[in-house]
């Protein structure tokens, strides 16, 4: 296996053919002479060739709109306990007080150590990635963090409104695309501080697994919050971003290790740790403890039949979205709330009675039990002798015993029989 890591989460193939190569270095050249005439108005560089590159750069969008990244829904019963998480992306927020210090340094120390100087372009890092790149034929790229934001936010707001396929890989990138990229990076360092965009980037990035953001990374790696990482450990999460699936700790350790300890010797370099701190932390293993996140009705916490009748009324109904597509965008993409009449308690004792009652080990019998409010139609419990792992077993299935086949419009229920309607409340 090649010890050269693919890119990050929206990569392409890497470029190593010599048009590739002569195809970076001259973007290198021209966001240079850019960059030179940004920073420096009135060098000696003003010429034919810089006034073109700049009325090219003058043409590009100047304003990119930042929108939260997709967040995941929770359906809560009454009490307000986790039925169930529906997610497209395993994110959940923070904002960057509640994260670990060594991690923010950890991803700066690795990602860009020139972050809190430079103004969203790194001059001195392009040259210094050119300058490797004419003399060892390999490619380094010199995107800023705030560049890396910039591609992830436009991304994001992509597959948020269905359009993946207008997504440009990194491998695939022309000297447009890295142009666009810088000018918005620009614009966004004037709009935005240096925290508030190392706190985006750091709710954002991918850290593989279905993590999206640190606080899915944490939780997913090492079952703690953001806040909470060690020193090893948010040097491990640092690590993962230029790379995820290359240097995921549980399929490559090697490879995961050698990158954590790069960058507690960045952080060291750069006095963001002591010596002892360095020592003690190479010393450790990856000490993972790799806990999945089970999204959607088939992970859920409790009443997978009633998760799902709650998730068809919200397919079906037009105040979440004009058509099914806009509607299961905002169920897995919206980070909503849904407080529902589930009452725990009751949930828990009716599942007990129909397990005790009509198990499914009865083989051909189904048996369903559903509790109602006098008075009001509220769902308070909904409970069925089978299994909510569809395909997975002789008496799995998805059919919910306790409603009808479609709703009163047509919209289809996935219900075999029943009469129920008010569950949200």
């Amino acid at each position: 296996m090649s010890d050269i890591p693919p890119a990050g989460r929206w990569s392409g193939t890497r470029a190593t053919g010599p048009g590739k190569l002569l195809g970076f270095v001259a973007a290198s050249v021209l966001a240079g002479v850019l960059v030179a005439g940004l920073l420096v108005p009135g060098a000696a560089v003003a010429g034919a060739a810089l006034s073109g590159s700049n009325a090219l750069f003058a043409s590009l969008p100047a304003e990119l709109a930042v929108e939260p990244p997709s967040q995941s829904t929770k359906v809560l019963a009454s009490d307000g306990q986790i039925i169930a998480t529906f997610y497209a992306e395993n994110r959940s927020s923070v904002p960057l007080d509640e994260m670990s210090p060594y991690l923010k340094d950890a991803i700066v120390a690795i990602e860009d150590s020139r972050f809190f100087e430079h103004g969203g372009v790194d001059g001195q890092g392009i040259l210094r990635a050119l300058a490797r790149n004419l003399t060892t034929g390999a490619r380094q790229g010199a995107s800023t963090l705030t560049q890396q934001y910039v591609t992830n936010v436009i991304n994001e707001s992509l597959a948020s409104s269905g359009r993946e396929s207008e997504i440009v890989l990194n491998g695939q990138k022309e000297i447009g695309d890295k142009l666009r990229e810088m000018k918005l990076a620009i614009a966004l360092e004037k709009k935005f501080s240096k925290e508030q965009i190392l706190e985006g980037y750091l709710n954002i990035v991918f850290f593989n697994r279905d993590a999206y953001g640190a606080e899915a990374a944490a939780r997913y790696y090492f079952n703690t919050t953001a806040k909470e990482l060690t020193l090893p450990q948010a040097a491990l999460l640092a690590g993962l971003v230029n790379s995820p699936s290359f240097y995921d700790p549980a399929v490559n350790p090697d490879k995961s290790i050698a990158r954590r300890n790069q960058v507690l010797g960045n952080m060291l370099a750069q006095g963001k740790i002591q010596q002892a701190e360095y020592d003690a932390a190479v010393a450790t293993g990856p000490d993972l403890q790799l806990t999945p996140s089970r999204q959607g009705c088939a992970g859920a916490q409790m009443a997978p039949y009633f998760c799902n009748y709650v998730a068809r009324l919200v397919l079906n109904d037009p105040a979440y979205g004009s058509n099914v597509s806009e509607r299961e965008r905002r169920l897995y993409r919206g980070g909503l709330t849904i407080n529902t009449t589930l009452d725990s308690r009751l949930q828990n004792a009716a599942q007990q009675q129909v397990d005790a009652t009509a198990g499914p080990n009865l083989g051909k019998w189904g048996a369903s039990l559903i509790t109602v409010q006098p008075g009001t139609g509220k769902i308070l419990a909904m409970a069925q002798n089978t299994v909510y792992l569809p395909q997975d077993g002789k008496f799995d299935t998805q059919l919910n015993f306790n409603v009808d086949a479609k709703d009163a419009a047509g919209n289809d229920l996935n219900g075999a029989g029943g009469d129920c309607v008010n569950v949200i409340g």
